[in-house]
C-alpha cells in the first residue's frame, strides 16, 4: 500500500516522485517498463545518436501511414529508462515562449499562464549563469552553457546575422526571436537527465520512496468512481501496487492516454472496438496530438570539424575520445546541437513560428543512417502547428504498441510554414559567413528549387522532432482530459501530470515544460493536502 503511485518515471515523473517524497512521511511508488539509465553511453551527450538507434531503452514506436507525407510510417524514438526521453533526447533546454502559457490561461486553465510558470522553471534550474528574473540557482536541473563550442556552430550563428536574424545570447530570456547558443541540460559533461536531477542517491534512499524497474502498467484499477491502484507486469508476474491517496500517470503523450483507454477511460466506440468495459466517457482521451514536424538539409563541408564517419575522421575521433574521457572536454562533450535559431517566416507575425536546429553531424533517419564523409544538418520545424493527431489503441494487449496518427500536414497552413522555413535555411547556409565550410548541399540537392518540388521534398522526407503533446488535455470543456489541476475528469483519485495536458505545442523543445509539470503537481498535491490537514485534525478532535 502506497499513498501515491505514479506511472512513468520520465521526465515528469521522476520530478513527481522526488517533490511528493520529500516530506518524508508521504509513501510513492514509482513505475518505470523500462531499465535503470546505467548504461555509458546514456551519460554521454555525444551518445544520443546510439539510443536514438538501438531498441534496448527506447519505445522506437512507428506511426500508422501518414496520408500527407506520402503514406510513409514515421518513426517516434521514445525513452524507455529511468528519465524516459529526457535520458535520449538532445538535452536542449527551451522553456518556449511566454506567450504559450499565456495562451493556456486565456483558454480557461488557470494558474497556467506565464507568471504563474516562471517560479517553478526558476525553482527548477541551477543554471550557469545565475539567477536572475529569468533564471534560478540551486535547483536539481543542471542548465549549462555548451562545454564545447564547434568553429562550424560559430559559423552559423555568424551565417544567421548575415541574412538579418538577430543575436540572442538568451532563448529563455526576454525574448525569444534570434540566433545562438543553446543551453543544456548537461553537468560537468555528462548529461543531466530528470532522472539524474531528481533521483540521485540521496533521494533512491528514502525510506518513503519506492521506484521498480521493469514494470510495464497495464491497467488502473478503481474502487467505485475512485482510482486505488496500478496492475503491472515485472519479471513475468502481473503485481499490484495499491495507491491510498493518488494514482498518477505520468507516462507521456503516447502511453498516458493509451493506459487511461485499456482502464475504460476514453472515447465510448474506441473502447467498445476492442471489448474494453466503460468507466467514465471522455472523447478527448488520445485525441488533440500536436508534434513538430521536422524537415532537414544535409550539407556536405570543405571542412573537417564536426562528427564524422570517415576515415579521415579517425585522428580528430581519437583526441576527442582522450579529452571526454580524462577532462570531459572537447568534441565528444557536446550534443552536437550547440547551435540554433528562432525566426519569424512572414513580418505579420509576433513571434517566432520557425526553430532552427544546427547539427555538426552529417545525419539522416534519426541517426540511423549515417552517411559517409563531412558535413551537417539543418532541421527547421513549425513551431504552432495547426494539425491534430491522436493516439488510439491497436488491441486491448496493454503490451502492444498504440497506434500513432499524427496526421502531419492535415492542415495546409503547416506545410506553408515548413516551405518558409526550409528557405530561410537554405539562405542561412548559403550566406558568406558560411561559405568556408559550404562543399555542396547533398539533400535535397540544389535542383530541388521551385515550390512545387520543395513541398514534395517536405512530403518524402519529413520526420518528427520529437515532441508529442495534447493527448490528454488540460481544460473545461467536453473535449477536455484534466481540470487546471491535472486531475481527470469524472473520476477521483486520478490525475496526469506529463506533456499530454498541454492544450498546445511550447515554442521549442518540450522537455523543460514537462519537468515543470511534474513539479507543478506536486506542488498542488501538497497544497491540497495543507488546506485539508486543519479539517481532518479537527474532525480527529470531534
Amino acid at each position: 500500500m502506497y499513498d501515491y503511485v505514479i506511472v512513468g518515471a520520465g521526465s515528469a515523473g521522476c520530478a513527481l516522485a522526488a517533490h511528493l517524497s520529500a516530506d518524508g512521511h508521504s509513501r510513492v511508488c514509482l513505475l518505470e517498463a523500462g531499465p535503470r539509465d546505467n548504461r555509458p553511453w546514456v551519460h554521454w551527450p555525444a551518445g544520443t545518436l546510439f539510443l536514438l538507434r538501438g531498441k534496448a531503452r527506447n519505445w522506437a514506436f512507428d506511426t500508422a501511414p501518414e496520408p500527407a507525407l506520402d503514406n510513409r510510417r514515421l518513426f517516434w524514438p521514445r525513452g524507455r529508462m529511468l528519465g524516459g526521453s529526457s535520458s535520449m533526447n538532445g538535452m536542449i533546454y527551451i522553456r518556449g515562449h511566454a506567450r504559450d502559457y499565456d495562451h493556456w490561461a486565456a483558454l480557461g486553465n488557470r494558474g497556467w499562464g506565464w507568471q504563474d510558470v516562471l517560479p517553478a522553471f526558476r525553482a527548477m534550474e541551477d543554471n550557469e549563469r545565475g539567477a536572475d528574473a529569468y533564471h534560478g540557482v540551486g535547483g536539481p536541473l543542471a542548465v549549462s552553457e555548451p562545454r564545447y563550442r564547434n568553429p562550424l556552430s560559430t559559423s552559423f550563428i555568424e551565417a544567421c546575422r548575415e541574412t538579418g536574424i538577430p543575436a540572442n545570447p538568451d532563448f529563455n530570456g526576454a525574448t525569444q526571436e534570434g540566433a545562438g547558443w543553446y543551453q543544456c541540460t548537461i553537468r560537468e559533461g555528462r548529461r543531466w537527465s530528470s532522472a539524474a536531477a531528481h533521483l540521485g542517491p540521496g533521494v533512491m534512499a528514502r525510506p518513503n520512496l519506492t521506484v521498480l524497474i521493469g514494470a510495464h502498467a497495464s491497467v488502473i484499477e478503481f474502487d467505485g468512481h475512485r482510482a486505488c491502484g496500478v496492475r503491472y507486469r515485472q519479471n513475468g508476474e502481473t503485481r499490484r501496487a495499491a495507491a491510498d491517496a493518488e494514482v498518477i500517470v505520468a507516462a507521456g503523450a503516447v502511453q498516458s492516454p493509451q493506459l487511461l483507454m485499456l482502464s475504460g477511460i476514453g472515447p465510448r466506440a474506441e473502447l467498445a472496438e476492442h471489448g474494453i468495459p466503460l468507466r467514465r466517457e471522455l472523447p478527448g482521451v488520445g485525441a488533440n496530438l500536436q508534434d513538430h514536424l521536422d524537415v532537414m538539409i544535409n550539407l556536405r563541408t570543405r571542412t573537417r570539424h564536426g562528427l564524422a564517419v570517415a576515415a579521415s575522421a579517425i585522428p580528430r575521433s581519437l583526441i576527442a575520445a582522450w579529452q571526454y574521457a580524462f577532462h570531459k572536454k572537447g568534441l565528444f562533450a557536446s550534443n552536437a546541437a550547440e547551435a540554433g535559431a528562432f525566426v519569424r517566416t512572414r513580418e505579420d507575425l509576433d513571434t517566432p513560428d520557425v526553430q532552427f536546429h544546427f547539427i555538426t553531424a552529417l545525419l539522416q533517419d534519426h541517426a540511423r543512417k549515417l552517411p559517409y564523409g563531412h558535413g551537417v544538418s539543418l532541421h527547421a520545424c513549425a513551431l504552432r502547428p495547426h494539425s491534430r493527431g491522436r493516439i488510439g489503441l491497436n488491441s486491448a494487449d496493454p503490451f502492444a504498441a498504440p497506434r500513432i496518427e499524427a496526421n502531419y500536414l492535415s492542415d495546409e497552413r503547416d506545410l506553408d510554414t515548413l516551405v518558409q522555413g526550409f528557405r530561410v535555411g537554405r539562405e542561412i547556409l548559403r550566406a558568406g559567413a558560411f561559405a568556408r565550410h559550404y562543399k555542396r548541399e547533398m539533400l535535397p540537392g540544389e535542383s530541388v528549387e521551385s515550390d512545387a518540388e520543395v513541398r514534395a521534398f517536405i512530403r518524402a522526407r519529413a520526420e518528427t522532432i520529437y515532441h508529442p503533446v495534447g493527448s490528454c488535455r488540460m481544460g473545461r470543456d467536453d473535449q477536455a482530459v484534466v481540470d487546471e489541476r491535472l486531475r481527470v475528469h469524472g473520476v477521483e483519485g486520478l490525475r496526469v501530470a506529463d506533456a499530454s495536458i498541454m492544450p498546445t505545442l511550447v515554442a521549442g523543445n518540450t522537455n523543460a515544460a514537462a519537468i515543470m509539470i511534474g513539479m507543478r503537481c506536486a506542488a498542488m498535491i501538497a497544497e491540497e493536502r495543507a488546506s485539508q490537514a486543519p479539517e481532518m485534525a479537527q474532525a480527529v478532535g470531534a
